[in-house]
């Protein structure tokens, strides 16, 4: 059963003049200012018992009270779905994502994403916004997500985004052998003729900063740890096929199959059986939104990328 939300404060002085959405803001900061205007709009959030506007202004002193029943965020669907969950408390979950599996319902795929399952294990999910997913990890790409289970840690951790401070570190394997590790700044958009793609845009584009290191040189491959500034859609896949090491099995920016030099037919028939982004999320670290301690965790490479590395070794 979904709680209901009881709170109380008192203006105090130093937010005198202030707005109300405002002063609200920042004594219940749990909670988006956005959703906070909501309720005061519907009476939920009271000034002395009183129904207030938003831009009403407040003189110090005043109670302001809130009882909200968090409404549902959407009509998806609840679905039985086995989910590798790595850590769970009662503010927030993180998983270890498969190959295969959408992280929210679009068209085409409304049903068997990874939010039709949080439903069903953890039905008081549809109280905060997106079942509580605030980033996202391309279909075919696996590993760490967090996901909020309250719309306090939801707050949270989208403020942790914007502000960059949530860590995320991958791995992946790339066509090429690298000499060094590096930066990528290039600014990211959808591309402008084949919309379903990003692309490297220097007018337009937002920012996009890929960190990476080198883990192990092959003979035509490399794999590599990268870590991200910034959390652009398909911002490693685009930012390592700009520099010429696209990822194994990315055929979206790699382009077409083509055979290395000098592979034996075992790593041949290997590569060509990758049919996905050799991309995993191996890392992830942020501040937990209840107890203000830095937290991490890490999560081995799935089978498929161990097989396709201990091929590339004893190729």
């Amino acid at each position: 059963m979904i709680e209901k939300i009881v709170l109380e404060a008192e203006v105090p002085a130093s937010l005198a003049g202030g707005r109300l959405d405002q002063i609200a803001s920042e004594l219940f900061a749990d909670y988006s200012r956005s959703r906070l205007q909501t309720w005061i709009k519907s009476g939920d959030l009271r000034v002395n018992g009183e129904i207030r506007k938003t831009r009403d202004k407040l003189y110090g002193g005043e109670l302001l009270s809130l009882t909200a029943e968090p409404e549902e965020q959407g009509d998806w669907q609840a679905e039985p779905m086995d989910l590798d969950i790595v850590f769970e408390d009662e503010h927030i979950i993180v998983i270890n994502k498969p190959a295969g599996l959408v992280v929210h319902p679009a068209a085409g795929n409304y049903t068997g994403t990874l939010l039709n399952g949080l439903l069903h294990y953890c039905p008081d999910l549809i109280a905060v916004p997106r079942a509580g997913i605030v980033h996202r990890l391309d279909k075919d790409t696996t590993g760490l997500m967090v996901v909020a289970k309250t719309l306090a840690a939801h707050t949270d951790l989208v403020a942790q985004l914007a502000e960059r401070t949530v860590s995320r570190e991958y791995e992946a394997v790339l066509i090429g052998v690298m000499t060094g590790g590096g930066k990528v700044d290039a600014p990211l958009g959808r591309h402008p003729k084949q919309r379903k793609k990003m692309a490297v845009l220097d007018l337009g584009g937002k920012e996009a900063i890929t960190h990476y290191r080198l883990i192990k040189r092959f003979s035509s491959h490399t794999h590599v740890r990268l870590k991200l500034e910034t959390g652009r859609t398909h911002q490693i896949r685009v930012h390592m096929a700009h520099i010429q090491y696209p990822l194994v099995g990315d055929f979206t920016y790699a382009g077409r199959f083509r055979i290395p030099k000098g592979v034996n037919d075992e790593l041949l028939d290997c590569l060509r059986d990758f049919k996905r982004q050799a991309l995993h999320a191996a890392k992830l670290g942020l501040v937990h939104p209840n107890t203000g301690d830095y937290v991490e965790w890490t999560c081995d490479l799935p089978e498929d990328m161990q097989i396709l590395l201990k091929t590339m070794l004893s190729k």
